[in-house]
């Protein structure tokens, strides 16, 4: 697994326990396996996408909504992270004071 042995796995193991405590790893391991799941369920639906546009397009040009599709990924795949969801809210909430202040 990416040339990584198991002492190297059993270190990274151990580092992410003292960093992240046993009360979020479970959080952390839900997070990123629905991002996981949603990352592959978007995956299918674009590969879907580009089949039936390019029968309708002959194959010919190419698909316009993929900077779209990508943030939309994006946002999604953050979303399913606690920590990442919790930061982009508060980031949203000064951005609203900072609009006021001015």
């Amino acid at each position: 697994m990416f040339g990584l042995g198991t002492t190297e796995l059993i270190v990274i193991g151990v580092i992410v326990f003292l960093i992240f405590g046993a009360r979020r790893l479970p959080e952390i391991g839900k997070g990123l396996g629905g991002a996981i799941k949603e990352f592959r369920q978007v995956k299918k639906e674009i590969s879907g996408e580009e089949e039936t546009k390019e029968t309708e397009n002959n194959k010919g040009q190419e698909k316009e909504n993929s900077p779209s599709i990508e943030n939309k990924l994006a946002g999604k795949v953050l979303d399913q992270v606690p920590g990442v969801k919790q930061a982009r809210d508060v980031k949203e909430k000064v951005e609203k004071v900072k609009k006021i202040m001015d």
